[in-house]
């Protein structure tokens, strides 16, 4: 999946970010398309694969099992990383309801990434290494406890892996992968145990 960039201009007072969100939200994006933000521009992303909309419709299944009523599951919702000015629309983010219900409908603003209890990311064949490496990195440092990976272009072969425990320094402590194929245990608050077996490689 390639990425294409909105051209922008930097704001007259400097202010990129507030320039950046105000051009993101008027965005007359396609259908299936993800507008995020990510160094100083505003990148397009083309809808994914089949495959791709498989897994996560599989995790989300998955997650519905166990979760506590406070809590929903969120496709195509815009989080804000505030220490890096950067605004990500992961495939899935499970965070709970009372935020989304108190937000500005009128506002169109994303919501703090430091919020979300999990982040789910599917790669596609043309933005894995962001996924692994820019994502990563910016989940940890929003203090985002769990980030889910699942890496169908995993050089070790298609891999699920749970990160938790995130640090200060842009990294998780923490990691359990499990190859597809594997159950994959997510602790509380959803204590499920993620099958992988009908994930498409």
């Amino acid at each position: 999946m390639t990425a294409a960039m909105v051209e922008h201009q930097q704001d007259p007072d400097g202010r990129q970010w507030d320039y950046l969100l105000r051009t993101w939200q008027e965005l007359d994006v396609p259908e299936g398309w993800r507008a995020e933000i990510d160094e100083g521009q505003i990148v397009l992303v083309p809808p994914p694969h089949a495959h791709h909309n498989g897994i996560a419709a599989k995790v989300q299944r998955c997650l519905y099992g166990n979760l506590p009523e406070e809590l929903e599951i969120y496709q195509t919702l815009g989080v804000h990383i505030a220490p890096l000015g950067k605004l990500y629309v992961p495939d899935l983010v499970v965070m709970p309801s009372a935020l989304i219900d108190a937000a500005d409908p009128d506002a169109g603003a994303p919501m703090d990434a430091a919020e979300a209890l999990l982040v789910v990311e599917i790669t596609s064949k043309g933005n894995a290494r962001e996924d692994r490496t820019k994502k990563y990195r910016a989940y940890a440092r929003a203090g985002v406890p769990m980030y889910l990976l699942i890496d169908r272009f995993d050089t070790r072969g298609a891999m699920a892996t749970l990160f938790t425990e995130p640090s200060e320094h842009s990294t998780y402590k923490h990691s359990d992968a499990a190859p597809f194929g594997k159950p994959l245990e997510l602790p509380a608050p959803f204590d499920v145990t993620l099958p992988t077996d009908g994930f498409p490689a």
